[in-house]
């Protein structure tokens, strides 16, 4: 019993240190963040700062507004690029709509904040090509020409290359950062330690501080 007593002290004790010691604006490395195995090419003057997202997340729509003024906060110090997020055996055509926007060079903020209000606020799921297809129509895009990039070759390797990107950086929730081909975080990392956070805008707000650690830290290493 006195075994047990000292163990559990111990563990309890290892609790309070982790969380004294852990915080968004001291992160530490397998707490609010974590370092790839093997980093990954990204750009080579610029920090890279990738987005793992679902336009079908009610949290990737949560964060949305707070992460565009974020990227303009950092003005040009660097690269950020989104990722839509694949599912396992099953076609998501909002991911489709994702990269033939991009392909056809129509994806902006401003299209990308159409999406999410569609979604979130309209309840249009745009879980159907027909859907997505009626959409699109709406914001003055030719609706065929449209499909035929839908349909082409360059968004299902878009596609593919999205699974195999969720792969290398082991993406397995959402919204999710990678910073630089170094290092992963997220919202829900950033209060790991703490458990401090009470409202999804404290979420997001302890996310960006370790972002904002994170790329201070990349843009450190470059030089």
């Amino acid at each position: 019993m006195r075994v047990l007593k000292y163990a559990v002290s111990a563990m309890l004790m290892s609790a309070v240190v982790l969380s004294a010691s852990a915080s968004p604006t001291d992160p530490k490395n397998g707490v609010e963040y974590r370092t790839l195995p093997t980093p990954q090419q990204a750009d080579a003057k610029k920090v890279e700062v990738i987005e793992f997202f679902d336009y079908a997340c009610p949290h990737c729509y949560a964060l949305d507004p707070s992460l565009q003024a974020w990227i303009k906060k950092q003005g040009g110090a660097i690269i950020f690029k989104r990722v839509h997020i694949s599912r396992t055996g099953t076609d998501l055509p909002q991911q489709k709509m994702f990269y033939t926007l991009e392909s056809m060079g129509l994806m902006n903020d401003a299209m990308n904040t159409k999406i999410f209000t569609e979604m979130h606020v309209n309840r249009n799921r745009m879980n159907r090509d027909e859907l997505v297809f009626d959409f699109i129509a709406k914001q003055g895009v030719d609706r065929q020409k449209f499909i035929d990039t839908y349909r082409g070759f360059g968004v299902q390797g878009q596609v593919r290359r999205a699974s195999s990107l969720m792969d290398t950086y082991g993406v397995d929730s959402w919204p999710m950062f990678a910073i630089d081909g170094k290092y992963v975080t997220s919202p829900a990392m950033s209060d790991e330690a703490t458990k401090a956070a009470t409202t999804e805008a404290q979420l997001h707000a302890q996310g960006f501080q370790v972002m904002d650690v994170l790329v201070a830290k990349a843009k450190a290493e470059k030089k």
